[in-house]
C-alpha cells in the first residue's frame, strides 16, 4: 500500500498523550566492595550499559543510579515515587538483600520488573577468583526477591538473562510495551458519544470501571456538541478534507459526490471534537430516524472515525466503549487495531472470515483503502460512503477487553494469520483468519471468554505484549 503519512501528516496531529515513564535502579551488596575493588567497578559499567538500553527505548527513564545498602534504597524508593512511573525496572548486577529493594516496590505503588543480567553467556572458571564470580551471580538474589514480594502481596515479574542477550531483552522490552499501555490507559480520555445500540446487552459498560480499574477518565458527550462543530465547517474546510482524501483513498464508482463531502465535513468537526475534549479514544452510536439532522451525523462519521483511528485515536462504532479501549492497548503495543468481529466461517478452507462496517484502521490494510458508497447501512439508519479493505496478510493477534459477572474488566486475546482468499466488497474491513483448528470450535472457545462480540484486530503475534499489560494492569488475561 503506497504511504499515505504525508497526507495523514496535514491532519490533526494525534491526542496529546504522556509519554511512559520508566523507574531504574541498579544494585549490589555494598560488603562486597571492600573485599573486592575491582568488582563495583565491573557492575557500574554494566549498569551503564543497562541504562544506555533503556535510554535508546521509547519512555523518558528516571536513573537513580547504583544502590549499595537498605538506606540507599529508601532514598531511591523516594524519587521513584515522585517520578511517578508507569514501571520500575530493578537490576540486580550482583547478591543484594531484599531491604534494599521492597521499599521500592512498596512506596512507589507502581509494578515493578526485576532483572539480572550477567556480564557474559558463561563463566571462566578456570580463571575467575571470588570477586569475578560475584559479578555472575545476579540470579543469586532473584527467588529471596520473589519470595519477599509474594509475601508483601507484591506481584512479582523478572527476566534473567546475559548483558548482550538479544532475546532477554526482547522480554524487557515487551514489558516496556506493556509500560506504555498501562500509560496510555492510566491519562486515557475516552470519548462516548451517543447511546447504547439498543438491545447490545453485552455492549453495556460501567463508566465507573475504567477510571476505578486504570486511571481513564470517560468524557460523556452528545451528539449536539459534534453538530455545533460542523455547522461551524467551512466549504474550504471541506474541500480541503476532500481533496487529503482523495490522496488516501481510491473512491468506488458508488461514492455519491454529496455523501463524500458529508463525510468531509464530518471529519474535519471530529477532528475539532477530540481537541477540545483532548480526547484518546471515542466510541458512538446513535439511532436517528427519517434523515433528520443526528442520524446524517451518525451516517458520516465512518470517514472521520477512519482517519482519527490511523492517527493513534481509535474510533469504535455501536457506542462499544470497551472495544476502543481495547484498541487503544493495541495502538500503544504499537500494532495498530482495527474495530472487529465474526462475519462468516469458512469450514472448506478452515477460517473464520471477519471485519465490520464503519471506522477502520488504514495501517492494517493490505492495499490501498477504497471509500464505497452504500445506500443502506446494514443494521443501521443512514447511508454515505464506507471504508473498504482487506486486512494485511500475515501474523494477527485479536484483543478484546471482557466485562465479568462482578464487573471486573480482563484482557481476551487470540493470535491468528490471515490468509488469502475471497473477501465480500460490501463497504466493511475484511479478513481470513487461520487460527490453526476447525472454526466452529475457534468461535466456541473465544465466545467462552466473555469478550463480547467486537474486538481490536491488531498486526503481528502480540499476545504476549497483552499478556504482560494485562499484568501491570492488574487485571485477568485470557488467550484461545
Amino acid at each position: 500500500m503506497p504511504d499515505k503519512s504525508t497526507a495523514l501528516a496535514r491532519l490533526l496531529p494525534p491526542a496529546r498523550r504522556r509519554r511512559t515513564r520508566v523507574g531504574l535502579v541498579a544494585g549490589g551488596l555494598g560488603t562486597y566492595w571492600p573485599q573486592f575493588p575491582g568488582l563495583l567497578p565491573q557492575l557500574k559499567e554494566s549498569t551503564r550499559y543497562v541504562s544506555r538500553r533503556f535510554e535508546e527505548m521509547d519512555a523518558d527513564v528516571t536513573d537513580v543510579g547504583f544502590i549499595s545498602d537498605e538506606r540507599e534504597g529508601a532514598a531511591a524508593a523516594e524519587t521513584l515515587r515522585r517520578a511517578d512511573c508507569d514501571l520500575i525496572v530493578m537490576f540486580l548486577t550482583t547478591y543484594l538483600t531484599s531491604s534494599m529493594v521492597l521499599p521500592i516496590a512498596q512506596r512507589s505503588n507502581t509494578p515493578v520488573l526485576v532483572i539480572d543480567l550477567q556480564p557474559t553467556e558463561k563463566m571462566s572458571h578456570a580463571d575467575f577468583d571470588t570477586g569475578a564470580w560475584l559479578a555472575y551471580c545476579g540470579q543469586c538474589p532473584v527467588p529471596e526477591v520473589g519470595n519477599v514480594f509474594r509475601r508483601a502481596g507484591i506481584p512479582f515479574r523478572s527476566v534473567s538473562g546475559h548483558l548482550r542477550q538479544e532475546s532477554a531483552w526482547e522480554r524487557i522490552g515487551r514489558w516496556i510495551r506493556a509500560a506504555h499501555v498501562r500509560a496510555a490507559l492510566r491519562h486515557a480520555r475516552h470519548g462516548l458519544m451517543g447511546h447504547l445500540y439498543p438491545g447490545m446487552l453485552d455492549v453495556s459498560t460501567d463508566l465507573t470501571l475504567l477510571p476505578a480499574t486504570f486511571g481513564s477518565h470517560v468524557e460523556v458527550l452528545e451528539f449536539d456538541d459534534l453538530r455545533h462543530r460542523v455547522e461551524k465547517v467551512t466549504d474550504d474546510e471541506t474541500a480541503e478534507r476532500v481533496k487529503v482524501a482523495r490522496e488516501i483513498f481510491t473512491l468506488d464508482d458508488t461514492v455519491v459526490d454529496d455523501d463524500f463531502s458529508w463525510g468531509a465535513k464530518v471529519s474535519v468537526a471530529l477532528d475539532r471534537l477530540v481537541d477540545d475534549f483532548a480526547l484518546d479514544s471515542l466510541a458512538y452510536y446513535h439511532r436517528g430516524l427519517d434523515g433528520e439532522q443526528h442520524e446524517r451525523l451518525g451516517a458520516g462519521m465512518i470517514l472521520g472515525a477512519s482517519l482519527l483511528t490511523a492517527r493513534g485515536v481509535p474510533a469504535a462504532g455501536e457506542y462499544e466503549l470497551r472495544t476502543s479501549v481495547a484498541q487503544l492497548v493495541t495502538q500503544a503495543a504499537g500494532a495498530g487495531g482495527s474495530f472487529t468481529e465474526i462475519q462468516a466461517l469458512n469450514f472448506e478452507d478452515g477460517v473464520v472470515e471477519m471485519g465490520h462496517d464503519g471506522p477502520a484502521h488504514l495501517a492494517v490494510s493490505a492495499r490501498e483503502p477504497l471509500l464505497r458508497g452504500l445506500g443502506v447501512y446494514h443494521g443501521k439508519r443512514g447511508w454515505g460512503v464506507s471504508v473498504e479493505f482487506d486486512v494485511r496478510h500475515g501474523p494477527v493477534t485479536l484483543l478484546g477487553l471482557g466485562q465479568d459477572r462482578d464487573g471486573t474488566l480482563s484482557l481476551v486475546a487470540s493470535e491468528g494469520t490471515v490468509v488469502p482468499g475471497p473477501l465480500l466488497e460490501i463497504g466493511n474491513t475484511t479478513s481470513r483468519v487461520d487460527f490453526g483448528r476447525d472454526p466452529g470450535l475457534w468461535v466456541d472457545e473465544w465466545s467462552a471468554t466473555g469478550v463480547g462480540h467486537h474486538w481490536s484486530l491488531s498486526l503481528g503475534h502480540g499476545a504476549g505484549d497483552y499478556r504482560a499489560a494485562a499484568s501491570l494492569l492488574g487485571i485477568d488475561y485470557r488467550e484461545v
